[in-house]
Formats: C-alpha cells, sequence, structure tokens
C-alpha cells in the first residue's frame, strides 16, 4: 500500500471546489488505508478492545456516524433519531455488521460528501454553522475539515489497533 500515490498528489479531485480539495483527498485517502489495513482482519478480532482501546469495530462505525453527523450540520439540519441511534450504538458489537460491510458503509457516505462537496460555491464555505444542542458556532469549510482530519486521526488509531491484535 505504501507505493500508491497519496490522494493529495493525484490532482484536484473534478467538480470539487478548491478549497475542499484537501478534505476531498483526505477522506478518499481514509477509505482507502482502512481497506487495505483490513485486507485479512480476522473478523472475530473486530470488537475486541487491547489494552483497554477502542476497538476496530467502533472506529469502522464511529468515522461513518461522525462524517453523516458533520454533513447534516453543514446542511444546517438537524440530527435524526436513527443518527442518535447510531452513535449510542457506534461502539456496540451487538448485531454489528461485518468489517466489509462497515467498510463499504464508510466508503458510501465518503461518496455523498464528495457529491455534497460538488454542490457547494466557494462563497458558502465561511457561512456560519452550529453543532450540537449546544449550538456550538463553526463554519461549513470547518465542518468539512474536521470531517476529514477526525477520519484521518481514527484511520490512525485503527492501525494501531489492527497491528496490536494481529500479532
Amino acid at each position: 500500500m505504501s507505493r500508491i500515490q497519496e490522494y493529495w498528489l493525484s490532482g484536484p479531485i473534478a467538480g470539487v471546489p478548491a478549497l475542499l480539495q484537501p478534505s476531498a483527498h483526505a477522506l478518499l485517502q481514509s477509505v482507502r488505508e482502512v481497506k487495505g489495513y483490513l485486507a485479512d482482519f480476522p473478523e472475530e478480532k473486530l470488537w475486541e478492545q487491547p489494552f483497554g482501546r477502542a476497538s476496530v469495530g467502533f472506529h469502522l462505525r464511529h468515522f461513518t456516524g461522525v462524517l453523516d453527523r458533520l454533513m447534516t450540520y453543514a446542511k444546517e439540519e438537524s440530527l435524526t433519531d436513527a443518527q442518535f441511534q447510531f452513535l449510542k450504538n457506534e461502539g456496540n458489537g451487538e448485531n454489528a455488521p461485518s468489517a466489509q460491510e462497515m467498510i463499504t458503509d464508510f466508503e458510501q457516505k465518503v461518496d455523498e460528501a464528495l457529491a455534497y462537496f460538488k454542490t457547494l460555491p466557494e462563497s458558502a464555505l465561511t457561512e456560519a454553522r452550529f453543532v450540537g444542542r449546544k449550538k456550538l458556532p463553526t463554519t461549513v469549510i470547518g465542518l468539512l475539515f474536521h470531517a476529514a482530519e477526525h477520519s484521518q486521526r481514527h484511520v490512525g488509531q485503527l492501525l494501531v489497533t489492527v497491528s496490536a491484535l494481529k500479532n
């Protein structure tokens, strides 16, 4: 996987505003890395928590859920009951889908995000947005940047957990 050129070096993604290219590249890189890290990961270890840390399954669900929630806020929408239920169950392996299904869910959520990026004029990126019940202030670009960096952060944590559980 290390020989594959990273997305940020692959040129612009057609239709994505220039200021959102780094976020788009980071999200695509996250999908690629997750697929690579979990290529031969044993399904029975998906919910193990080595050293008391978050499981691989949690990370897979979490970055999908976070991306979904942050996109909702960027669109000035409220979270739905289904989103709150998803959040509640991110760390719960009961009735959880397989690793491959969760990877597919994440990839689909990234595709949705990129489609949304393509609808945004750059002038909209500095528009005010609010997060959560406390209505914490941010901007559209703040939400979309955080979605990408948050995904990358959890991919890094997932890599460490995968490495610990494979040995």
